[in-house]
């Protein structure tokens, strides 16, 4: 007999808990008790009753729980998230104002005047803006073109497609004529074929540059575009004007989506390879920066007795350490971190440059010697990776001169990435220590200055974390920095994939995310004014990467449809892609916004965005400006006026000499 059974009292003083099925008055007798009664009952507390079930009852059971806790979880985080998105004011989604249907999957895009240029299969195709026809389609490759730039030139357009082989072609586009000028790095002996990792077109189209990589090296070509030449080879009068940029077709004054077919191609314009135009002239070839290797010098004396030039002092430039120093910091290198270096090394990827061509300023003048057009490209400046330097290379030089930097700027840490302005004149540094060093290259730096600085900058920072920042610096003042958009710490869908500045609407810039939204910002409110969509809803690569093209001309972007549908023709034929276009004023929210910008007057007559002024307005400003400033004082106007008619004299008689 069990000792549960010994007494009456002792059964009915047992938790109640303990008991599967309801609640029993026992029997006066023993011998009336359910025989079951035995599996009933358990000695161990209520709680502790899974701990007793044998493996792997016990295991499965926690596996269980522990599955159910998350997906509890999970359900409450979802039901969170719709109600913060209910209460939310959701922007209003605009569908695409046009779109192209194509039978050929499109890979890159590039806007430039009234023009779209599409590559893809075996070449490039050129589409209107506005009404979405074909015009002419170059398809004579083998391969495919994954990447096209297209360059304004004022009343041509300079075309450059990359094909999968890494060959860059340069086409020349006037008055829907197509023609090839040369395939920069194009060789009969595929052995020694190079590829184009990246190339830069100056403003105005006076200078090209193309990082070149091959047979484990890499390198920077510069050429000099003789953009005039052509002209005068084609027998095309030079035009102040481009006609068809003032003019605005009838489709963008309504709102529903136009469509192309692929097949419909307006035949005016045709490709004239019997017309040989003079070929870019080649200047400079630029490596990366050589490592700091040791020297034989035996003395300090012996060291500066041998040197020619002291450019680039005090900025990380030629080093002369002796040989037996660097062994030694070898030596301890390789001691210190023996358990690591044991291991496997991984090859070391080549460097690679950013580049940009900037214009005269006070900090790199043209020099008189030199005659140019105002407005043209006088410096190239490129950063390596992996480089704490910045250089600055002069353009006004032959095959002949040496290739070393005329400045050097250097900065604390690798440079990680960098930006320059729409109108050249700022230009951003920003390092791996998380530092940005912001330049105004236009007024350059005057170490006595008559006033106050009053140069100010605005610029939006994508950080690694996927979080957006707005930077903000003015004058001798410290940065102001503002979040636009927080890091996505649970819903890593709407992490930031890229980011683009509007050129037509000042302070606005497009938030592209990996779930496939499209948004638009304004930077000096920091709220989301609208979201764009394609028609319907499609399936996304995860993570998904856009392509797309803002046009710096027109209040318009483009967008790649990333899905395909197939219609009633089970072939591939039957399968299309589509690129859509956005007009943003054929929004009503943004109707009227490039009219009545949202930035403060002052902040424009700052230059705070400058990429919203051209060249032409940003002189008038600047003459308004100092006008303004000599009103307030006549002694000072009486005295510019002055020196303007002494200089005035001065080339006056300088021209009679002549």
């Amino acid at each position: 007999m069990s000792f549960l059974r010994g007494s009456q009292t002792q059964k009915i003083r047992h938790p109640i808990g303990t008991r599967k099925g309801p609640l029993e008055v026992p029997p006066p007798t023993e011998k009336d008790w359910p025989k079951d009664d035995e599996e009933d009952h358990v000695l161990v507390d209520p709680d502790e009753e899974l701990d007793s079930l044998p493996q792997p009852y016990r295991m499965i059971n926690k596996l269980v729980n522990l599955l159910f806790d998350q997906s509890w979880e999970i359900i409450e985080e979802r039901n969170a998230l719709r109600e913060a998105e209910s209460s939310e004011i959701q922007p209003t989604v605009y569908p695409p104002f046009g779109e192209i249907q194509l039978n050929k999957m499109p890979n890159c895009m590039a806007v430039s005047q009234d023009y779209v240029f599409i590559g893809g299969a075996k070449g490039f195709s050129i589409y209107n803006l506005y009404s979405a026809k074909q015009i002419y389609a170059w398809e004579k490759l083998k391969v495919d073109v994954t990447s096209i730039w297209a360059t304004d030139l004022g009343n041509e357009i300079l075309i450059a497609p990359v094909d999968e082989m890494g060959i860059i072609r340069l086409f020349y586009f006037y008055k829907e004529g197509l023609y090839l000028i040369k395939a920069i790095n194009e060789v009969d002996d595929t052995s020694k074929q190079t590829t184009c990792i990246k190339m830069e077109i100056s403003q105005g189209g006076d200078f090209a540059a193309f990082l070149l990589q091959g047979a484990g090296d890499i390198w920077l070509d510069v050429y000099k575009l003789p953009k005039e030449t052509w002209l005068k080879k084609l027998e095309h009068p030079q035009l102040t004007s481009n006609p068809k940029k003032k003019v605005r077709q009838p489709q963008l004054n309504t709102l529903g989506p136009i469509s192309a077919d692929p097949l419909e191609m307006d035949t005016n314009a045709c490709f004239k390879g019997d017309i040989k135009l003079s070929l870019p002239v080649y200047i400079m070839k630029i490596k990366p920066p050589k490592p700091v290797t040791g020297t034989t010098f035996k003395s300090p004396l012996e060291v500066f007795a041998k040197i020619k030039d002291c450019y680039g002092l005090g900025s990380g430039q030629n080093h002369f350490i002796k040989d037996s120093q660097w062994e030694q910091q070898a030596e301890i290198f390789n001691a210190s971190y023996k358990k690591y270096l044991d291991g496997e090394w991984e090859e070391e990827p080549l460097s690679t440059a950013t580049f940009y061509f900037l214009l005269p300023s006070c900090l790199f003048a043209m020099p008189t010697e030199v005659k140019g057009p105002s407005g043209m490209a006088c410096v190239l400046g490129i950063h390596w990776t992996r480089s704490h330097n910045f250089f600055l290379y002069s353009l006004n030089r032959t095959l002949k001169d040496k290739t070393d930097p005329e400045g050097v700027w250097p900065c604390a840490a690798p440079i990680a990435v960098s930006q320059l302005s729409c109108c050249s004149s700022y230009l951003v540094l920003a390092c791996e220590d998380g530092v940005l060093t912001l330049w105004d290259l236009a007024k350059g730096q005057n170490m006595y200055p008559e006033g106050p600085v009053k140069s100010q900058m605005k610029c939006v920072v994508l950080c690694t974390d996927a979080s957006l920042h707005l930077v903000e610096a003015g004058g001798i003042q410290g940065p102001t920095i503002s979040v636009l958009v927080e890091r996505p710490v649970k819903h890593l869908d709407k992490t930031i994939c890229a980011v683009a500045p509007v050129p037509a609407l000042p302070g606005m810039v497009l938030i592209f995310s990996k779930n496939g939204s499209v948004c638009l910002m304004d930077v000096a409110k920091r709220e989301i004014i609208c979201a764009f969509a394609p028609p319907g809803a499609f399936p996304l690569e995860v993570p998904w990467k856009p392509v797309f093209a803002v046009s710096p001309d027109h209040p318009c972007f483009l967008l790649r449809g990333d899905y395909s549908h197939e219609t009633e023709s089970t072939d591939d034929a039957g399968i299309q892609y589509s690129v859509f276009y956005f007009n943003f004023e054929a929004c009503p929210l943004l109707e009227n916004i490039s009219k009545n910008c949202t930035i403060p007057q002052r902040d424009l007559d700052n230059m705070a965005f400058p990429q919203a002024l051209p060249l032409e307005k940003r002189c008038e400003r600047f003459l308004q400006k100092s006008y303004r400033k000599l009103e307030k004082n006549p002694e000072k106007e009486q005295e510019h006026w002055a020196r303007l008619q002494r200089y005035s004299l001065s080339l006056q008689r300088e021209n009679f000499k002549k």
